[in-house]
């Protein structure tokens, strides 16, 4: 078995453990509602010590039950779960590509010898850097002539 493999049934196994463990363990029987959201703990704790407490601001829409309102946030962690993973997806795919585009000639650059330009055979708009070419050719092709040597 793979290494990446071992990491990963490692980590889906932190993950199903992390859900199941408070269930087992019963690690909120002692509450009304055992798992409450950090909205509704942080306003049970706020009216306990200030009862005069009123808010800043009101939401802009309040659900009218608690299912639409859970329903609304699995469909926000659905959203931002599916932008991650295109992401994810998106940096995957250039970074398998990007092997691929080096090996690939690029076509603002010349092709010859040293990385110069040549012209077809009558032997216009063609650069070359100095130097000797290391080849002794003009190239593999025998109708590309380079100029300015």
């Amino acid at each position: 078995m793979k290494r990446s493999t071992k990491i990963n049934l490692l980590l889906v196994l932190v993950v199903v453990l992390l859900a199941v463990l408070p269930v087992v363990f019963g690690m909120g029987d002692h509450k009304d509602e055992p798992f409450a959201g950090a909205d509704t703990q942080a306003e049970t704790a706020i009216t306990e010590n200030d009862p005069d407490y009123k808010p800043w601001f009101s939401p802009l829409y309040e659900p009218p039950s608690g299912e639409i309102e859970s329903g609304l946030f699995a469909l926000q962690a659905a959203l931002g779960a599916g932008v991650v993973g295109y992401m994810f997806g998106v940096k995957r795919t250039r970074r398998r590509l990007a092997p691929e585009a080096a090996d690939s000639p690029d076509e603002t650059e010349g092709s010859g010898p040293n990385g110069s330009r040549a012209s077809v055979s009558n032997g216009t708009d063609a650069s070359v850097p100095p130097g000797p070419d290391p080849s002794g050719s003009n190239g593999p092709d025998s109708s590309v002539s380079v100029v300015g040597r």
